[in-house]
Formats: structure tokens, sequence, C-alpha cells
């Protein structure tokens, strides 16, 4: 298929477009390589070296002999994205391009309105862009089991049965997202459910747990294709920054009494994930909702694990519980399905596999890199407020 990759610069999206190039799709990667400002802003940047997105896909096409386009423009841009899909007449579009970390989106005001003018605004450009040129296209957009929130019942994959008073119907999953970030992907989900409903579009809504581990199979072949590292608490996820603490001697800060608890996977799976909703199409007129993730794991459970893997290593990791910047459950009810994908035939990589000792591994290889001082963290969400470290925000848009 000509399958378009909206954020393929990214952590998920580059990895992604080098798994569909390999499965013999017609990639064309659409980035605006924000994410790499982003690192100067935040005063961070990924643990692996990562190359520049035009050595990057030339590295791919010298290893692999495929081609793979490169568009270098912001979803913002109405006639940047409408020419766009006038052009390449996508058969799938592989939506990642959006402010993806949600203590990025509660720094402050200017951070949580970027966030959400950046990612609902440019989503619905995309729709209207599909339904204007490419109408059979199939959207394959990235969500986040963020959106549901932690309900004190079994989270379903998208819609839920309900009676009430006598009547019953299957409704949207109640949506109680927790951050400015989340509540930006719970307005992408509802515009693209409406979009389906009054255009006839097919769509593809993936709620995604928290993804850890930087391989894939196609990363592997060229030191120029390897994918980010973040360890920072704003966008490293509690893994990765879990690794760089024990790497560093530092010991494992744990957010409260550490029972939160979410759904994660491995970027082996998510690029899998991606490629199973690709070939199995939504039909027209379809919203459908797959939760992705394939483990649930505590914050104290991860940290626990971080320390064996350590230990093996040679290097003794402690825990220490701190105050928790977030606004969040403790010792709630998590449970969530996640068949569908696994339906299609995903075949899941576990945490207990070995990736634990390879996360730790890099942590340990890239010792030099890292940044004590972005290892705590800088956000405090009932603030609003962050540390002086992160010194600019980004650019405030002067219309909608």
């Amino acid at each position: 298929m000509k399958v378009l990759v909206l954020g393929g610069d990214g952590y998920c999206g580059w990895p992604t477009s080098l798994h569909l190039s390999d499965a013999g799709h017609d990639v064309v990667i659409v980035d605006n390589c924000v994410r790499r400002q982003i690192d100067a802003e935040l005063s961070a940047e990924s643990l692996t070296p990562i190359a520049s997105l035009k050595d990057r896909v030339k590295a791919w096409r010298e290893v692999s002999g495929q081609q793979m386009g490169v568009e270098f423009g912001d979803l913002l841009d109405w006639e940047f994205v409408s020419d766009l899909f006038e052009r390449h007449q996508p058969e799938a579009v592989v939506h990642f391009a959006e402010q993806r970390a949600a203590p990025y989106s509660m720094i402050d005001r200017r951070h949580a309105v970027y966030t959400q003018h950046n990612n609902i605004i440019g989503n619905l450009n995309v729709l209207f862009a599909i339904n204007e040129y490419v109408p059979d296209c199939h959207l394959v957009k990235l969500g986040t089991m963020g959106e549901y929130g932690q309900p004190n019942i079994d989270i379903e994959e998208g819609f839920i049965e309900i009676e009430h008073k006598g009547r019953k119907d299957v409704l949207p999953f109640p949506k109680q997202p927790g951050s400015w970030y989340h509540l930006s992907k719970v307005h992408d989900s509802y515009n693209i459910h409406f979009a389906c409903k009054i255009w006839g579009i097919r769509a593809t809504d993936l709620n995604q747990g928290v993804v850890y581990g930087t391989v894939t199979p196609q990363t592997e072949r060229d030191p120029r294709l390897a994918n980010r590292f973040d360890y920072e608490e704003v966008f490293g996820t509690v893994l990765n920054r879990f690794c760089v603490q024990a790497a560093i001697g530092h010991p494992l800060t744990v957010y409260g009494n550490g029972s939160q608890t979410r759904g994660y996977l491995d970027i082996r799976d998510t690029v899998r994930c991606i490629e199973l909703a690709v070939e199995n199409p939504a039909e027209r007129g379809e919203f459908r909702v797959f939760n992705q993730f394939t483990e649930e794991f505590s914050v104290r459970q991860l940290a626990d694990l971080v320390i064996d893997a350590a230990g093996k290593l040679g290097v003794e990791a402690r825990l220490e519980e701190i105050e928790n910047p977030r606004v969040e459950k403790y010792d709630h009810y998590y449970n969530a399905a996640h068949t569908k994908l696994l339906d299609l035939g995903l075949e899941p990589h576990y945490l207990g596999d070995g990736l634990l000792d390879s996360l730790m591994n890099i942590a340990i290889q890239y010792g030099d890199r890292i940044d004590r001082d972005v290892v705590m963290p800088s956000v405090d969400w009932r603030t609003g407020k962050a540390r002086q470290r992160i010194h600019k925000a980004p650019a405030e848009p002067s219309t909608l």
C-alpha cells in the first residue's frame, strides 16, 4: 500500500516506518521535526545518539534497497496537508504526529494550549484531507489508554453496553483523562468518530499503553537507524527512567506508593500492531477501537523488576518513594480488555523475555551521556509550574 506515516521521525513513528517499508509498503514519512527542537527546550536529549532524518532515510535506503519518501511540513498548515494528500493519494495514513507527553502539557498554560491546538487542529486537517482527496483511505490513529483514566470497572475496547431505565445501548466507553494531553486525545477520538459517521471514512483508533524498548529488527541493521531513548521525566517513560537511575546509582524514584497500574508493550509489538491495523482495514463508515498493550504493571512492580535486572549486571539499585508530582489514584482497580489485536494475529513480546536486560545494557552503555539534572521530576501538575531548566515555551498560535 501507499502509506503516509505522520510523525515518522518520532519514537514510535520511526521504527513503524521501517517496519512497514520492510513489509513491502510504499512509505512516505511526514514530519516537522519539532520533537528534536523540544530536546533543546527541555535541555535534554535522547540517551542513544540519533541521526538526522535525512541520514536515517539514506541509511535505510542503503541497507534495505527500499525507497522511502520524506515530506517536511506541519499538519497545522492546511495548504501543506491538502497538497500532500492530493499528490500522494495514500491508501492508509498512520497518524503519530502529535505532542505525546502528558507532563509536557502540564508545564504551564502555554504548553497546554500548544498541545491541544497542535493535536486537535492537526488531526482535524487530516480528517478533512481524507474526506476531500482520498475518501477510501484508512486512518490508523494513535490514541492512548490514558483516555479512559482509572475507572472502578473493567475497561472495554472503545465501547460499552449499558442499560439505563430499562433501555440498552452501546456507547463510547466513558472518558476520564488525566492531563491536557490526554484530553486532546479524547477530542481526537470524538472528532474521528464523528467524521466516520457523517462522511463514511474508515478509521482505527489505537489506544496504546506505555511503550518500552528501542530496538526492532530493522533498527538493528545500522547505527544510523537507532531509535530514541528518552529518560528525563517529561518524555521519558517510567521504565527508561528507572533503568537510567539504576545505571548511575540514583535511587529509583517511585511516585507515591507506586500502586499506579497501567498497560505496557514492547516497541516491537507497537510496529506489528500498526501493520496488522493497516493490512486489516476498517470498513467504510466504521470507527473501531483497539486497546494496544500486552501486560499490566504497577510502578512498584516495574521498580522491583529493574532492581533485579540491575543486580544480574552487578549494579546495586534501590527504590525511593517521593512525593507524586502528578494527580492520580493509588491502589485503584485496573482491568482492561485487549483482545482485538491478538485476534488479528499479534504474538506479543513480554518484559520478562530479556527485554529489561537489554534496556539496562543500553543505559550502562551510554552512561557517559546521562544528564543527572533531568532524572528527577520538574513539573508540578497541581501548580502548573516547572523548574527553570525548561526555559522556553512553544510559540502560542495566533489564530485557530
